[in-house]
C-alpha cells in the first residue's frame, strides 16, 4: 500500500490513487521520452534525483546534445565527465564543486543570471524544457506531492516542461509552502528510496588560523545585527561564525534563498522565533536546504518554516518588506572602490551571482536594512590579499560599487556607502591585511589622490 510521510492514503477518499498507479514504471522506461536535442530541467542541490540521473546516462550512447539545466547540485554528476560531452551539455546557473572543472574546461557552460530569475527564463519561455527531473515525498491522502528540501529554481521550471517525472521518495521531506506538486500533473512516476544528497556545514581541512579569522569575522557582523532583524546568510564557514556570535541576541527571523544546519540551535533556543518579522511572521522563508540529514530531518512537515520558489523569495521588493532585513553574503575579491567579485578568479569561473544582488538589493531598500559583504583579509596560504587594487582581469563584477554598503574582514567593518572614492579606499585599507596596506595605500596614493 502506498504510503506517505504520515500513514497509509485511505483509498476510500483517494480518486487520484488509480491515476498514480497507472503511472508507476521503472527509470528505464521513464527515460525512454527522452530524445536527442531535448532540454532538459534537473531539480538541484541536495535534492537532485539520482536514480533518474543514472538512467538518463545509461542511455547516453541512445542520446546526443540533451541539454541541461539547473543550480549546483551535491554529490556525483556523471553527465560532466569527459567523454560525455557528445551526448549532454550542462548549463550551471551557480557552478557547484562537481561541475566546475567542467565548465572552464568548456565541457558545461555557466549562464551568469540572478537567482531570482532563473524560474523566469522558463516561465517566460526564454529557455523551453521538454522534460522535468523531480525527486519529491509521496503523495498526501489528497494526491499533492512535496519537492522537499529544494523548491525555489525547479517548481516553476518543471512545471513548464512539456513531460515531468518524479522519482518518488521516501526519504525525502515533506516541506511546506507553496511546494507541492499533484500527481495529475506527472507523466511518470518512479518509487525509489535513497537518502538525499549531503552537505555538512564544516569544512575539514580548515585550519586553526584560518578558523580564527572566520570568527572574528563573525563576531564583526554579529555586532550589525540588531535584535528583531531579519537574517539572510547561506552556507560556509562565514555564516557559521555568525551564528556562534547571535547567542545573545533576541526575537530574530529568517527570509533567506537557502539555509542548513546552524539555524537549527538558535530555533530551538528561540533566538530565531520569527516574531517580530514584518513578512510571513512566525514563520521561516526559504527556497532551499543545503545541509545534512539533521537538516532534513528537522523540517519534515515542519510548520515553523514555508519554502517557495525563488521568483517570491529572493525578489528585492519582497525582501524589502522585511524589516531590519540583514544580508550576509561573500565575496572573491573586492577593490579600493568597492567592486565585489564573487563568482570568478580572473578568467576562471567559479560559482555564481547566485542570490547576493537580490539580497545586498532588497535588504538596502528595508526599512533598517544593512547589506554585508564579508571575506577573509587574504587568501588561506596568507599570500594573496583579496582587498585588491583592481579587480583580476576579466573578474566579473557580481555586486557594484553603487550598491555596497558595508565591508567585513577580521580586521573591522568598513562602511562604504554614501562616501566618496578616496573615503572608499581610506575604509578599505584600514581592514587589508597589514602585510597588504602599504602597497594598496600606494595605489590609492597614485590613482585616487589620497
Amino acid at each position: 500500500m502506498l504510503m506517505d510521510k504520515v500513514g497509509p492514503v485511505k483509498s476510500k477518499t483517494a480518486a487520484w490513487l488509480n491515476n498514480y498507479q497507472s503511472k508507476i514504471v521503472s527509470s528505464d522506461e521513464a527515460l525512454k521520452i527522452l530524445k536527442s536535442g531535448d532540454n532538459v530541467v534537473v531539480q538541484p542541490g541536495c535534492a537532485a534525483p539520482m536514480e533518474l540521473i543514472r538512467a538518463m546516462v545509461r542511455r547516453k550512447d541512445e542520446l546526443e546534445d540533451i541539454n541541461l539545466y539547473h543550480i549546483l547540485t551535491v554529490g556525483p554528476l556523471p553527465y560532466v565527465e569527459p567523454g560525455m560531452e557528445k551526448h549532454f551539455k550542462h548549463s550551471a546557473f551557480f557552478i557547484g564543486a562537481n561541475t566546475r572543472k567542467a565548465v572552464n574546461e568548456g565541457r558545461a557552460d555557466f549562464i551568469p543570471i540572478f537567482l531570482s530569475e532563473v524560474p523566469l527564463l522558463f516561465k517566460n519561455g526564454i529557455i523551453k524544457s521538454d522534460v522535468a527531473l523531480i525527486n519529491v515525498s509521496p503523495p498526501d491522502e489528497h494526491g499533492f506531492c512535496s519537492y522537499g528540501i529544494d523548491v525555489g529554481t525547479i517548481k516553476t521550471p518543471a512545471e513548464k516542461s512539456k513531460t515531468i517525472i518524479a522519482q518518488v521518495n521516501n526519504c525525502m521531506p515533506r516541506t511546506l509552502g507553496d511546494s507541492f506538486i499533484h500527481v495529475n500533473k506527472l507523466k511518470y512516476i518512479i518509487e525509489y528510496d535513497e537518502p538525499m544528497q549531503e552537505l555538512p556545514q564544516v569544512d575539514p581541512d580548515i585550519t586553526p588560523d584560518m578558523l580564527e579569522i572566520y570568527n572574528q569575522i563573525g563576531r564583526h557582523i554579529a555586532t550589525l545585527i540588531e535584535d528583531g532583524s531579519t537574517l539572510q546568510m547561506g552556507i560556509g564557514a562565514i555564516p557559521d561564525a555568525v551564528l556562534k556570535y547571535l547567542k545573545d541576541k533576541r526575537d530574530l527571523g529568517i527570509h533567506t534563498e537557502m539555509f542548513s544546519d546552524g539555524i537549527i540551535e538558535l530555533i530551538e533556543s528561540g533566538i530565531v522565533n520569527n516574531e517580530k518579522k514584518t513578512l510571513h511572521p512566525g514563520k521561516i522563508i526559504a527556497g532551499f536546504i543545503l545541509g545534512t540529514k539533521r537538516s532534513f530531518d528537522f523540517i519534515d512537515n515542519n510548520p515553523i518554516a514555508e519554502f517557495h520558489p525563488q521568483e517570491y523569495v529572493n525578489d528585492p521588493f519582497v525582501v524589502a518588506k522585511n524589516y531590519k532585513m540583514v544580508a550576509i553574503n561573500s565575496a572573491i575579491e573586492v577593490d579600493l572602490t568597492g567592486q565585489v567579485c564573487a563568482d570568478s578568479i580572473g578568467t576562471k569561473f567559479f560559482s555564481g551571482i547566485g542570490g547576493q544582488v537580490d539580497f545586498i538589493r532588497g535588504a538596502a531598500r528595508s526599512e533598517g536594512g544593512k547589506p554585508i559583504i564579508a571575506l577573509p583579509s587574504t587568501t588561506k596560504d596568507f599570500k594573496i590579499s583579496r582587498i585588491v587594487p583592481a579587480l583580476k582581469p576579466s573578474a566579473g563584477v557580481v555586486t557594484s560599487r553603487g550598491d555596497v554598503h558595508y565591508i567585513v574582514t577580521e580586521y573591522g567593518v568598513a562602511h562604504l556607502y554614501g562616501k566618496s572614492i578616496r573615503e572608499r579606499a581610506k575604509a578599505l585599507i584600514n581592514i587589508a591585511h597589514p602585510s597588504f596596506r602599504e602597497s594598496l595605500e600606494i595605489f590609492a596614493k597614485e590613482n585616487f589622490n589620497i
